[in-house]
């Protein structure tokens, strides 16, 4: 792992990483695919390498939107997503991770497609419910620890609650953020984090951590229609991949 190839698309992957923290919709997912591009190394290796800095993005995020969020969606969600990954945890042996990703990839698809027929991608804010709440949050944690898909299932039940584009970038870089750090005991528990090159994830840290701003100001430029449209045209991309991910771990 060295090299120019690694380099440049590394400092590319921590830039896709940052200013998926900063709030911009799917770039944050392209950060791993890139990595893969370098030669010898494979998507789990990447994905490892870069997990180090999913962590740091997450703090500068915090404090990015530490004034933009919905108290109750967070409320409501959070424990509900503990417990999904507390379920995934004690179900790592026995869960197939293909079947989890298709089965959200089909959820994700039918929900975006649904707000793109209808053409309701922005709506009238309404208060969040605690019983689906509960639900999503629940399937949220439990695919994100599972597959690391826990976009879809999240934007099901936050999407309808009408947020403005700043408190949902905000939202949930904070919901991510605290699923990330519970994700990292059992990951460490099952032998699923890679320090070995921290070295490399150190020089990388400033690119991500200055991205994260980069998206942030993104987010402020894109009109609120926009900002939605993207979001739902990401959550139809990203569940279309999970399709294809899952299918062809079968």
């Amino acid at each position: 792992m060295d090299g120019f190839a690694f380099w440049a698309l590394a400092v590319l992957a921590s830039v896709l990483v940052g200013m998926g923290k900063g709030g911009l919709p799917v770039v944050g997912m392209l950060s791993v695919p890139v990595l893969a591009l370098v030669p010898g190394i494979h998507a789990v290796t990447a994905a490892g390498l870069l997990l180090p800095l999913y962590v740091v993005s997450d703090m500068f995020g915090l404090y990015a939107y530490r004034r933009e969020y919905n108290a109750r969606v967070l409320a409501i969600m959070l424990p509900a997503a503990t417990l999904g990954i507390l379920l995934g945890y004690l179900t790592a042996k026995v869960v197939s991770e293909a079947w989890v990703t298709v089965l959200i990839g089909v959820i994700g698809v039918a929900f975006a497609l649904n707000l793109l027929i209808k053409r309701q991608v922005v709506v009238a804010a309404k208060r969040p419910g605690v019983a689906p709440g509960v639900l999503w949050g629940a399937v949220t944690g439990f695919t994100s620890f599972v597959s690391h898909s826990g976009g879809p299932p999240y934007q099901v039940y936050t999407m309808p609650l009408g947020m403005s584009k700043a408190v949902f970038a905000g939202t949930s870089t904070i919901a991510f953020a605290y699923i990330n750090a519970v994700k990292l005991i059992p990951y460490y528990l099952l032998g699923q984090i890679n320090l070995a090159s921290l070295e490399k994830v150190l020089v990388l840290m400033p690119v991500a951590a200055a991205s994260v701003f980069l998206g942030v100001k993104l987010v402020k430029w894109l009109p609120e229609r926009l900002f939605f449209q993207l979001v739902t045209w990401a959550l139809l991309l990203v569940s279309i991949k999970l399709i294809w991910d899952g299918y062809n771990g079968l």
